[in-house]
């Protein structure tokens, strides 16, 4: 149970991002500001782990052995570089993400972020040139479908909503798709606290490349701007790779995916009460409905598998 709350809690802490970067908007903050405090932050919460995982794992070779066979691989510059690299498409989707909130509602936002299951699996099927079977269709039958009530496409003419805030929400899914990608083959031998923090350097440095970080020096750093970059890193770059390289590992992808579902209810429903959005029965049904699609691979599998166990 309690690597099911891991996985559970990680995922909700996604949820509750978007309704943060809105109030800072309503502060005054810029995009650059927002994402920089937030990969700053999460950063440095990251090399903290990270520094106390490797003085755990030095304390624990000494008292087994002083040799130098048992300590645990040094990473190459090399590695180290793709790790960075592997971790700057998360950054695109932080940049992508949030800059939408900027032209739609943040339940529309979240919804649009969540195509990210098909087009993984989209991704999949034409990297392996496998055509996806009936329940891969059906899951995705029911994404899209669950996405046009959730989105409220269908009580709103589509002229409502400007296209560049759907475009970046678009966007916004093809990137963390890629970052899905990109995080499970880069050195996946690495211990996942080094991982972590190398993958959010790289997308720190790229952030501050695209924006350069003024509020380092001009004083702005220490206003609310803090808060929000404290409470965005501990929620978006910190908490869920913790927690899911505790969970996932003991509950399988399957249901990792399952209740990483969870971050779209928490965002919608933030996104209602804290910022006092609208969001009408039929768009909860259709939150309903991508859910349902989410789980419903994992529960076919399980059923198959009863069945051969029963048989």
């Amino acid at each position: 149970m309690k690597y099911l709350l891991s996985v559970l809690i990680g995922a909700s802490s996604y949820g509750v991002l978007s309704t943060i970067v809105v109030l800072a908007y309503g502060q005054g903050y810029q995009l650059g500001e927002v994402v920089g405090t937030q990969l700053l932050t999460g950063c440095i919460l990251a090399w903290l782990l990270a520094i106390y995982t490797g003085w755990k794992e030095r304390s624990r070779t000494s008292v087994k052995s002083s040799n130098r066979s048992n300590r645990s691989p040094q990473l190459t510059w090399k590695q180290r570089l793709l790790l960075m690299l592997a971790g700057t498409p998360s950054a695109i989707t932080g940049l992508l993400y949030y800059h939408s909130l900027r032209y739609i509602p943040a339940s529309l936002a979240i919804v649009l972020l969540f195509q990210f299951t098909w087009i993984s699996v989209l991704v999949q099927a034409v990297s392996k040139r496998q055509r996806p079977n009936g329940m891969t269709l059906l899951t995705l039958v029911l994404l899209l479908g669950g996405t046009l009530f959730a989105a409220g496409l269908m009580e709103q003419k589509t002229g409502e909503f400007p296209m560049i805030g759907i475009a970046l929400g678009l966007l916004s899914a093809i990137s963390y798709t890629l970052f899905i990608l990109f995080s499970g083959k880069a050195i996946p031998s690495v211990h996942p606290a080094y991982r972590s923090a190398w993958m959010i350097t790289g997308g720190l440095v790229l952030v501050f490349i695209l924006f350069p970080p003024q509020f380092l020096f001009n004083g702005m750093l220490w206003s609310p701007l803090l808060l929000f970059g404290f409470l965005l890193g501990l929620f978006g770059a910190f908490i869920p790779p913790v927690l899911f390289a505790i969970g996932v590992p003991h509950i399988g992808g399957g249901m990792a995916g399952i209740l990483g579902a969870a971050e779209l209810p928490v965002a919608v429903l933030l996104s209602s009460f804290v910022l006092h959005e609208q969001v009408t029965p039929l768009q909860w049904g259709g939150v309903i409905i991508v859910l349902l699609g989410v789980m419903l691979p994992e529960l076919h599998r399980r059923r198959i598998r009863g069945v051969e166990y029963s048989s």
